[in-house]
């Protein structure tokens, strides 16, 4: 639920909103990958923070779930925690006929790539995603690489520390006001960044599959509506904001990557297979593209990959990129809230 936070923080924020929910009466909560009792007596966790409720808060890491499933047979909701609970269709088949009585899935994240949203909606379950709650989070991440790329001056403390002083290659830093940013992906974490982008000065032009160059949004954010092919070609920085689905898998590959600008920036904090990344570690080598921030991989997390060994101007984080203290915060309430609506409706 809180990957940014301590793990105390974790759990006392998620039991705190689980309580919320048990308010309602409801009798059986599961909570996905909270390992309560790596803080001791999962019990006292719970109890020293809990009114005098019949409720049963349940939680399973995925494993349990997946040979386990009937434990699920009496649950009210699932509030999913850690990525890919309801994701490989053979165990998602299992989990849902598991889920007899549940009315609602709460998703403590944005995208619903790692949940069977059909399955449950047939089964009669509503699927809430924390949509916006990250989203400042997000748009930070991307301004910051932004910055830092752009700049390329903040990697020199062990050179400064060790006597040396390389100034002069550190000379020809590049600034942030003044450049393009392209959005590929015009929602609200979209949105977020392209203000947070013109506030530092910057052009903001955007595309968006499913939102028509016409539409008002663009006018009010001061971005002008551009194509894909635009934004890729015109950008100094080009940021990825779209869900993994059919038509944006492989979304930037070689011959995309190589049609950006010379020294344009690469950030992707979206989901990983939208960007060929053995593509981009061969662009950055090669001197085309001036630097990248990859937040999200193929694989997480994401094993040994020789491939960046030796990449220049590159940025590799473990999908944090809408994690922070704040943010699990506003997810955690947000999550909670539209649970108790949907079970009170």
């Amino acid at each position: 639920q809180a990957r940014g936070a301590s793990r105390s923080d974790k759990v006392e924020n998620v039991v705190a909103n689980a309580w919320k929910i048990a308010e309602m009466g409801v009798k059986e909560i599961v909570l996905t990958g909270v390992n309560i009792g790596d803080f001791g007596n999962g019990t006292e966790v719970i109890e020293g923070t809990a009114p005098k409720k019949e409720a049963m808060f349940i939680d399973l890491p995925r494993h349990m779930m997946i040979s386990y499933p009937h434990l699920l047979q009496d649950v009210d909701a699932i509030v999913i925690v850690t990525e890919l609970t309801l994701a490989a269709a053979r165990d998602t088949i299992r989990l849902l006929a598991a889920l007899k009585q549940c009315k609602v899935v709460g998703r403590l994240g944005v995208g619903l790539d790692n949940i069977d949203v059909p399955g449950c909606e047939t089964q009669g379950m509503k699927v809430i995603p924390a949509t916006g709650a990250n989203a400042l989070s997000v748009a930070e991440y991307v301004i910051a690489s932004s910055m830092l790329l752009l700049r390329g001056a903040f990697a020199a403390t062990d050179d400064v520390v060790a006597g040396r002083w390389p100034r002069n290659a550190l000379s020809n830093g590049r600034e942030t006001a003044g450049k393009t940013l392209g959005i590929i992906g015009f929602g609200s974490i979209g949105q977020t960044t392209a203000r947070l982008a013109r506030a530092l000065g910057m052009h903001v032009i955007a595309f968006d599959p499913v939102m028509p160059a016409s539409s008002p949004v663009f006018a009010e954010m001061g971005v002008k509506a551009a194509t894909l092919d635009q934004v890729i070609t015109q950008s100094d920085v080009v940021t990825l904001h779209v869900p993994l689905v059919d038509s944006t898998r492989g979304l930037f590959n070689a011959q995309r990557l190589s049609s950006m600008k010379p020294g344009a920036i690469l950030i992707n904090s979206s989901r990983g297979h939208i960007v060929d990344v053995e593509a981009v570690a061969e662009s950055l080598k090669s001197g085309h593209l001036g630097g990248a921030a990859l937040d999200v991989f193929d694989t997480e997390p994401m094993p040994a990959s020789p491939v960046f060994e030796g990449c220049p101007g590159l940025l590799l984080t473990p999908h944090i990129s809408g994690v922070t203290f704040e943010a699990n915060e506003r997810v955690s309430f947000l999550i909670a809230e539209k649970v108790l609506e949907t079970l009170q409706s």
